[in-house]
């Protein structure tokens, strides 16, 4: 199991060997890679971050990017959005990607993690099974390995729900990104998580091939409102989540993500304790 973050690097064209550098320094073995625009990008910028990479013996544990939404009603826009998934595909083989990062989206304008009553429905659904069967295509073409996410206000709001979608595409190329915070989404669960990452893992452990490590906790309001913080400061069992992380995916990325820069090392200090505890060894 390897120990990445998603943070602390320039824009993408701006990457070199010092800032891989500093990533490596500060004790992580990859990060991931946030291609803007995949279908702007062109192979010689991608190559001289594949050769930062390589020079300061860092991975590049997920390539990530932005495209349209997978779920959007616009037949157009949704397959623009393919096209950038699709492309983001082929600059992941050139980076040597451990995962492309995938997003179900939303019907929100807002952003593809906002919530819609809409984003729950069927139709919805059907929508994000038939935009991910070309994208996985070109991802088996490719050779590289799809991670999808899901989040409570997402299309893919349960486990059962995420292994729905693995079923219905059914391509070796699609496989899961676990986040456990992102499917905390009620008072009892906020207080202790360990039935929803345990559930997680039970159902999707042969398919988790990435993840993401938060932490969370109720907010002091009048409505429920759940809070992302720092790794150690909420009520994930850490130790748990590793241990299972472990058991179903020895050779996969955990990477921090979601915090500024100054509060990553704490992050580490925190997961890197947690793994101690727990028995468990990161490469």
């Amino acid at each position: 199991m390897k120990l990445g973050v998603a943070g602390m690097l320039p824009h993408w064209r701006q990457i070199d060997r010092a800032a891989a550098e500093r990533v490596r320094a500060a004790g992580f073995r990859g990060a991931s890679v946030v291609i803007d625009r995949p279908l702007e990008a062109d192979a010689p910028a991608v190559q001289r971050v594949k050769a930062a990479f390589d020079a300061a013996g860092l991975d590049v544990a997920q390539a990530n990017g932005w495209y349209e939404c997978l779920v959007n009603p616009d037949d157009a826009l949704r397959a623009a959005g393919i096209a950038g998934l699709q492309a983001l595909c082929r600059w992941a083989r050139l980076l040597g990607a451990a995962t492309v990062y995938v997003r179900p989206g939303s019907l929100n304008p807002r952003g593809h993690w906002w919530p819609h009553p809409d984003n729950h429905t069927p139709e919805t659904f059907d929508r994000l099974i038939a935009s991910l069967r070309p994208v996985s295509a070109v991802a088996q073409a490719e050779g590289v390995t799809l991670a999808i996410e899901g989040h409570v206000l997402s299309p893919l709001d349960s486990a059962r729900r995420i292994g729905d979608l693995l079923a219905a595409v059914a391509s070796p190329a699609l496989k899961f990104n676990t986040d456990p915070v992102n499917f905390v989404g009620t008072v009892r669960d906020a207080h202790d998580p360990r039935r929803v990452l345990n559930e997680l893992f039970d159902t999707l452990g042969p398919a988790t091939v990435a993840g993401h490590v938060k932490d969370c906790r109720l907010g002091d309001a009048l409505v429920v409102r759940i809070e992302e913080v720092v790794p150690g400061d909420g009520t994930l069992d850490l130790g748990l989540f590793l241990r299972r992380f472990q058991a179903c995916c020895p050779d996969g990325y955990l990477l921090i993500e979601h915090l500024p820069d100054e509060k990553i090392p704490r992050a580490r200090a925190a997961v890197c304790g947690a793994a101690e505890a727990a028995g468990v060894v990161f490469e």
